[in-house]
């Protein structure tokens, strides 16, 4: 379920609530009683839970138990020596 945060335009009180999508938008702030409300633009977030394919492929670089890392590689210079590219 979404987690939407509000914001009360007459008294600055912060709130996050979870709510189904089909949910009608809160108008009331449970801080000051006016209805002032008004649905924030968030960043949404989830968590990985479980066994899954993050941590069979991803997790921890990749590496099985076991093998060693390989050695970073040199970065070779630029015969001018001055340029950003590297």
């Amino acid at each position: 379920m979404p987690t939407y945060e509000y914001v009360c335009k007459d008294c600055g009180h912060h709130l996050s609530v979870e709510q189904r999508m089909s949910d009608p938008r809160l108008t009331d702030c449970p801080h000051c009683g006016k209805p002032g409300l008004e649905r924030q633009l968030s960043a949404g977030g989830f968590a990985l839970k479980g066994s899954g394919w993050y941590q069979t492929d991803f997790k921890g670089g990749g590496n099985k138990a076991g093998e060693s890392k390989p050695e970073a590689a040199a970065v070779p210079t630029c015969p001018a020596g001055g340029c950003a590219c590297h």
